[in-house]
């Protein structure tokens, strides 16, 4: 049977006929809107990110983090041309609304335009961050790009340059749609649509948390977006401004990431699941179907048993695949915390994740934790979305000798953007974000040491404590950075050819382990001051990374549902 086997990052329709979804296992799936069964499919050497029909749905484009957008004929699938200039990942492609034309966002900070034979027709260079959003103007040849460097600029293709460049504020602005007269919206992180007409700009509160997908329907003066606080709203934009139509909260597959308005008053959209989901907001209901569990693993935790405990995009906990509990939600980590093991993920909720008992509601979906000791107490500090760090307390329900709980004390500030790691050393505790930053905590009075911005060049993914206040983390910059408890960074090369996701170390900090998207692990060893061993066990991404003491190894969890063991 045809379908992912892993999370569906994009999704696009073309009238009532077919849909078409990218995912994290490569693959691109088109299938029959009016069965929901499978047409055909292809693949991407990585990641595939977003998909786009043509106007006239002949063609498919697909976006990849192998750095390429490919074209597609429609409905086999066969590969057109291949528009491979970019230099890191490819996060969105569109067709021209009248010409033979496609525009590229890319991580390297570019927007590129070719045409249907994959021949470079310009390359747009302005943007100082990645650029994550592109469209093309209605009724001109020009595009509109949003980065995050906080700016939307518009591009000419006939003269090759920028326009117009308009500063959001600095605010990271994810996602951009454009009508047919010429208005502008953004969405941005703090949850606001920005409408940009001649005239003038118009902020609209719509989300308690970041935009990360606007989609406008032109011909129906309706515009969705999608919120990291696990709602969709629908807009009308008749008149220019957005004026709530409809409003509902996600299911717990659904990935605020991609929608598409698909035949009739149907909206399809990406889910963490095998297939996509739909929604009738003429009917205000969600289709019921099961949608199928993914089997990739986002984490994984080596026990002193020998034994390993996973969880993924399913939310369902495995000791050695047999599962032990069931969150409900895709989760990100795995942290001990006294007898529990903590886990949390896309609802925002903290898990006990050896009986999928709730333990804390956030605001935003959770990323990473860590652990430690403070005046007797047990600790761990959870890394929200939204930049704040959860601090977390283990308590007893009912006193000594009743049963483990996991209390909210209070939050700490962080970042002012999604916290990607958090890792202890000594009295230390370091987190890094997605806008590059990195943050030191004092472990003994909780109070913040510093935050050093540009930390690093890229968003960082990920860090790790070593021994006596150092850690290590690791960016898509492709670097290793080793920090000593002055906040001084030794920045090191990694064999590395693709953004690096996890890191992790050995107990005694010798070794650091660091795995990629394209599924490669590299060890350093710090006393060598070389890279040990690099290998890559598989295609698909490494998600985490953890060292097992009682085998001297360190586990790699992978999107495709395998932990592999590297030695170290």
């Amino acid at each position: 049977m045809i379908q992912h086997k892993g999370p569906i990052s994009g999704i696009a329709a073309w009238q009532d006929k077919y849909v078409a979804t990218a995912g994290y296992d490569n693959q691109v799936i088109c299938w029959d809107q009016s069965t929901g069964r499978a047409v055909s499919r292809s693949l991407h050497d990585h990641l595939a990110n977003q998909v786009q029909f043509s106007p006239d749905g002949r063609h498919l484009v697909t976006s990849s983090s192998d750095y390429t957008a490919r074209l597609w004929s429609v409905p086999d699938l066969r590969l057109v041309a291949v528009l491979a200039e970019q230099e890191d990942d490819v996060e969105m492609s569109v067709f021209h609304p009248s010409r033979e034309l496609i525009a590229t966002a890319s991580r390297d900070h570019r927007v590129r335009a070719y045409d249907f034979t994959g021949r470079l027709l310009a390359t747009f260079t302005g943007h100082t961050a990645d650029v994550i959003s592109v469209e093309w103007a209605r009724d001109r040849d020009e595009l509109i790009s949003s980065s995050d460097d906080g700016t939307i600029k518009r591009w000419s293709l006939e003269s090759g340059g920028l326009i117009d460049d308009l500063d959001m504020d600095g605010v990271e602005t994810d996602t951009v749609a454009i009508s047919s007269g010429g208005t502008i919206f953004a969405g941005n992180d703090e949850g606001q649509i920005i409408v940009v007409e001649p005239s003038g700009r118009t902020l609209v509160s719509a989300h308690e948390a970041g935009i990360k997908r606007l989609v406008l329907d032109d011909s129906r003066d309706l515009l969705v977006s999608l919120s990291y606080d696990r709602t969709m709203r629908l807009w009308n934009v008749a008149s220019g401004t957005p004026e709530l139509h409809d409003t509902t909260a996600l299911p717990h597959d659904v990935w605020p990431r991609s929608c598409a308005f698909a035949g009739g008053s149907r909206l399809v959209y990406a889910t963490f699941g095998a297939t996509y989901r739909t929604y009738d907001y003429e009917a205000r209901t969600w289709d019921s179907s099961e949608v199928p569990p993914t089997l990739g693993v986002n984490a994984v935790l080596p026990e002193p048993s020998g034994s390993a405990l996973t969880v993924g995009d399913a939310g369902l906990v495995h000791r050695d695949r047999k599962q032990v509990a069931a969150t409900g939600s895709l989760c990100n980590f795995l942290t001990p915390l006294g007898p529990l093991v903590l886990t949390g993920g896309q609802l925002g909720k903290v898990f006990d994740a050896l009986t999928g008992r709730e333990l804390h509601q956030h605001r935003s979906p959770l990323n990473c934790a860590a652990a430690f000791e403070r005046d007797g107490d047990q600790y761990a500090v959870v890394g929200a979305y939204t930049g704040e760090g959860l601090l977390m307390r283990l308590d007893r329900e009912g006193g000594p000798g009743g049963s483990a709980k996991a209390t909210h004390v209070r939050d700490l500030d962080l970042h002012g953007n999604a916290v990607k790691g958090i890792a202890v050393s000594g009295d230390l505790l370091f987190s890094v974000a997605a806008d590059a930053s990195a943050t030191w905590y004092r472990i003994s009075d909780l109070t913040k040491v510093a935050t050093v911005e540009d930390a690093h060049d890229r968003i960082a993914n990920g860090c790790a404590g070593l021994d006596d206040g150092w850690f290590a983390s690791v960016s898509r910059d492709l670097k290793l950075r080793l920090w000593d408890p002055q906040r001084r960074a030794e920045v090191l090369d990694t064999p590395h050819t693709h953004s690096v996701k996890c890191v992790a170390a050995s107990e005694d900090g010798r070794l650091v382990a660091t795995g990629s998207y394209n599924g490669q692990v590299a060890v350093y060893d710090r006393s060598e001051r070389a890279w040990s061993t690099v290998e890559r066990p598989t295609t698909a991404g490494i998600s985490s990374l953890a060292y097992d003491p009682e085998r001297k190894v360190f586990a790699a969890s992978s999107y495709d549902g395998e932990v592999y063991r590297i030695g170290g």
